[in-house]
């Protein structure tokens, strides 16, 4: 029996995203939350056939019925991009609206595992977990960053390239979720030694700012809403089926604290340095991260991307951090 939240369910994101959940045989309560709207969308994903129950929730009210004793929690709440907006401009916005959901969550499902896609990644994560923090019951094994549209966008880019399928195609994408922080490891992948340096450098770019590449083509009518969702999908579906199932080899790279493997983060530190979060491939278990990975052999030219990212990633890391320090302003 397990229950998932989706905070922010009515929206771009939220709508695709609880159908792909519905279709779970391990989800029994899929319960539905936002601001506006909910209760159409439980109305039509409860005649979907399938076992869970839908029940939906709307506004502060209900955010404690919504959420409570939930097993898994995704946020995918928040405002889109815009044209000419990066993620990082989104930040005062969606900041805040994380800040709340994480508090209903520290205190009504103190367990669960949270899928965080709101953006800015690189700073909402921290956010989570400094409010984890205040409320005693952080867990840095059960808190992730939902990095995975960058690991779907580079399977299919890469596999254009080099002519294998995109769907058994693995490309590890380590760093951060937004620009020069997203750090594809092309260099692992076989097949790849076959493209040339501009080949590289340019599908590089393209897994980077994949979703300039959306905003620009929805023309101010949204962002990167049905690939997002398929991948925050894909995610949380991973982390129930490790969690209920017990499911073993479970592998995807995610934004996380390092401490949640302190042997396993030793691995990474060769690239990651002195940050405190990195998206490190991770095996999934019962509570969550059960192993960071190894990052593996990188090129000189990956090193020099990590580079670029380090400073930034920094920045995002203690922008989000920060916010709940300062007593980021309310809603």
């Amino acid at each position: 029996m397990v229950k998932v939240t989706v905070c922010g369910a009515a929206g771009g994101i939220g709508q695709p995203l609880s159908l792909l959940l519905k279709q779970s045989p391990y989800v029994s309560h899929l319960s539905l939350y936002d601001i506006v709207n909910t209760p159409g969308v439980a109305a039509d994903l409860s005649h979907i056939n399938t076992k869970s129950k839908v029940t939906g929730h709307v506004g502060a009210a209900q955010l404690e019925e919504a959420i409570k004793d939930a097993d898994v929690v995704v946020i995918p709440a928040g405002v889109p991009r815009k044209p000419g907006m990066t993620r990082d401009d989104l930040f005062k916005i969606n900041a805040g609206i994380v800040r709340d959901l994480a508090t209903a969550a520290a205190k009504f499902a103190p367990k669960a595992f949270m899928c965080i896609i709101s953006n800015p990644v690189n700073s909402t994560v921290p956010i989570v977990a400094e409010v984890f923090k205040q409320h005693n019951v952080y867990d840095p094994r059960r808190i992730f960053g939902v990095t995975t549209l960058d690991i779907v966008r580079a399977s299919t880019f890469v596999s254009e390239l080099i002519g294998t399928d995109p769907v058994s195609l693995r490309v590890p994408v380590v760093g951060g979720h937004s620009g020069v922080t997203i750090l594809p490891l092309l260099s692992q992948v076989p097949g790849t030694e076959k493209l040339s340096k501009e080949q590289i450098e340019k599908v590089t770019y393209r897994i980077q700012f994949g979703g300039d590449e959306v905003v620009k083509a929805k023309d101010g009518a949204g962002s990167a809403t049905l690939s997002m969702a398929y991948a925050g999908a894909r995610f949380a579906l991973n982390i129930i089926e490790a969690a209920a199932t017990g499911k073993r080899g479970v592998v995807e790279c995610t934004y996380i604290d390092l401490n949640a493997d302190k042997s396993g983060a030793e691995s990474v530190k060769s690239l990651a340095g002195d940050l405190e979060y990195f998206s490190v491939p991770v095996e999934l278990g019962p509570n969550g991260v059960q192993k960071i990975l190894p990052i593996g052999e990188i090129n000189e030219y990956e090193r020099e991307l990590f580079s670029k990212a380090a400073p930034e990633l920094k920045t995002n890391i203690e922008k989000g951090s920060n916010f709940i320090a300062e007593g980021g302003p309310k809603l």
